[in-house]
């Protein structure tokens, strides 16, 4: 895995009648698989979820956040990821342990993982009293022509969505990153016909990393004329805490407690985002049955 730190640009072409997003998530994606102990076919997945969603919490605003679950019918079960506009994002898949054969093109075979029939499904938190939420058919389980498919039929915003991984040999995460092309009103046929043009003739986005280009470099590759207005840093977080869990453990209600400690005399809690284990002692669940009771 390369050293460079895993990075967003936004960035505007065509008199701010396109806006670009173009992103890195090599050290995101590679965390979250030592943390899952994903296969690579899950990986790949998983980080290609990841890198989408990262872009799209971007272009949040403040304190908003949201949660992408892509609902296949392949082995890998669901995808689920969180991401925020400060470039925080965490996500698992239901079953990290999914590796199928490469596909006929001798990639890994994520459509095979993710399943060519279900749903995304995406809950914007936006500070209002219910989320914002909207839907699409999965179309080819790739998750770049899904979401692309998405921003079409759930948000009316003619995009391209292009997301990658290349896992190495020895099943860690080299490259991973992907991009955003969004069209605004305005642009004439002619217009169009050359950014699907220049975005239908970008190489996978993962091979250009793994040359070395910069995301600016690939910026300019489909947008000659685009200008990158501003940068943010991307990187793993979950929101998970002692006391968090400690919370979902007294909505378990008193007699699940009493039977814990009558059991176990103990309760290790896992969070799914980031598989860290929580551990509550004998005295602990006491002390959460005292709540309960109060």
């Amino acid at each position: 895995m390369n050293n460079k730190k895993d990075r967003l640009i936004r960035g505007t072409a065509m008199n701010g009648r396109v806006r670009a997003f173009v992103i890195r998530t090599t050290a995101l994606v590679e965390e979250l698989r030592q943390r899952h102990d994903t296969w690579p076919t899950a990986t790949a997945a998983m980080g290609r979820t990841l890198t989408a969603a990262a872009m799209m919490g971007a272009m949040l605003k403040g304190n908003e956040k949201m949660n992408i679950q892509v609902r296949g019918d392949g082995p890998i079960g669901h995808i689920i990821a969180d991401a925020n506009a400060l470039g925080e994002v965490r996500g698992y898949v239901t079953n990290p342990h999914v590796h199928l054969p490469s596909n006929s093109s001798g990639k890994l075979d994520v459509a095979g993982a993710v399943g060519t029939s279900g749903f995304i499904y995406v809950a914007k938190d936006l500070g209002m009293k219910e989320p914002y939420t909207g839907s699409s058919p999965i179309i080819s389980g790739e998750l770049g022509e899904d979401f692309t498919y998405y921003f079409a039929i759930s948000e009316q915003t003619p995009s391209a969505v292009g997301v990658g991984v290349l896992v190495g040999t020895d099943n860690a995460v080299m490259e991973a990153g992907g991009f955003i092309i969004q069209l605004m009103p305005g642009l004439n046929d002619d217009e169009i016909t050359e950014i699907e043009h220049a975005v239908g003739s970008l190489p996978p986005i993962t091979s250009l990393m793994d040359q070395g280009l910069e995301l600016e470099e690939m910026l300019k590759w489909m947008l000659p004329d685009a200008v990158v207005h501003d940068e943010m840093d991307i990187h793993f977080q979950c929101q998970c805490s002692k006391e968090r869990i400690e919370q979902t453990l007294i909505s378990l209600g008193q007699s699940e407690i009493e039977e814990l400690i009558a059991e176990d005399e103990k309760a290790e809690v896992v969070c799914h985002f980031c598989n860290e284990a929580y551990m509550f002692g004998k005295e602990e669940l006491e002390q959460i049955l005292e709540q309960i009771a109060n």
